[in-house]
Protein backbone atom coordinates (compact mmCIF):
# COMPACT_ATOMS: atom_id res chain seq x y z
CA UNK A 1 0.00 0.00 0.00
CA UNK A 2 1.38 3.59 -1.35
CA UNK A 3 1.01 6.70 0.88
CA UNK A 4 -0.73 8.24 -1.83
CA UNK A 5 -3.27 5.08 -2.90
CA UNK A 6 -6.61 6.48 -1.77
CA UNK A 7 -5.67 10.53 -1.87
CA UNK A 8 -7.85 10.80 -5.20
CA UNK A 9 -10.68 9.11 -3.75
CA UNK A 10 -10.50 10.99 -0.19
CA UNK A 11 -10.18 14.08 -2.31
CA UNK A 12 -13.22 13.58 -4.75
CA UNK A 13 -15.27 12.61 -1.21
CA UNK A 14 -14.45 15.49 1.10
CA UNK A 15 -14.72 18.10 -1.58
CA UNK A 16 -17.67 20.55 -1.67
CA UNK A 17 -20.56 20.00 -3.09
CA UNK A 18 -19.86 22.01 -5.95
CA UNK A 19 -16.77 20.76 -7.11
CA UNK A 20 -17.85 17.17 -7.17
CA UNK A 21 -20.93 17.73 -9.42
CA UNK A 22 -19.38 20.83 -11.86
CA UNK A 23 -19.88 19.71 -15.09
CA UNK A 24 -16.76 18.72 -16.79
CA UNK A 25 -18.05 19.05 -20.47
CA UNK A 26 -20.23 21.23 -22.45
CA UNK A 27 -22.52 18.35 -22.59
CA UNK A 28 -23.44 18.03 -19.16
CA UNK A 29 -25.27 21.55 -18.88
CA UNK A 30 -28.79 20.75 -19.22
CA UNK A 31 -31.29 23.01 -20.51
CA UNK A 32 -29.18 25.65 -22.19
CA UNK A 33 -29.72 24.26 -25.95
CA UNK A 34 -30.50 28.05 -27.43
CA UNK A 35 -26.79 28.79 -26.29
CA UNK A 36 -25.01 25.66 -26.51
CA UNK A 37 -26.78 23.63 -28.97
CA UNK A 38 -25.05 22.00 -31.79
CA UNK A 39 -24.41 24.99 -34.71
CA UNK A 40 -25.20 27.31 -31.86
CA UNK A 41 -22.81 30.75 -31.70
CA UNK A 42 -21.28 30.35 -28.14
CA UNK A 43 -20.79 26.66 -28.76
CA UNK A 44 -18.96 27.09 -32.54
CA UNK A 45 -16.15 29.92 -30.67
CA UNK A 46 -15.79 27.28 -27.93
CA UNK A 47 -14.95 24.27 -29.85
CA UNK A 48 -12.94 26.63 -32.07
CA UNK A 49 -11.64 28.23 -29.03
CA UNK A 50 -12.24 31.81 -29.88
CA UNK A 51 -14.37 32.83 -27.11
CA UNK A 52 -12.53 36.19 -25.68
CA UNK A 53 -14.68 37.17 -23.13
CA UNK A 54 -18.56 36.68 -22.26
CA UNK A 55 -20.72 39.02 -19.59
CA UNK A 56 -23.21 36.50 -17.88
CA UNK A 57 -26.25 38.61 -16.30
CA UNK A 58 -29.18 36.53 -14.27
CA UNK A 59 -30.53 36.37 -10.65
CA UNK A 60 -28.31 35.60 -7.77
CA UNK A 61 -28.08 32.21 -6.66
CA UNK A 62 -28.09 31.02 -10.72
CA UNK A 63 -24.66 29.84 -11.21
CA UNK A 64 -22.96 32.57 -13.27
CA UNK A 65 -19.52 32.19 -11.57
CA UNK A 66 -19.47 28.86 -11.55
Amino acid sequence: MELFDNFEKNKLSSAPLADRIRPEKLEDFLGQEKIIGPGKPLRQAIEKDELQSIILWGPPGSGKTT
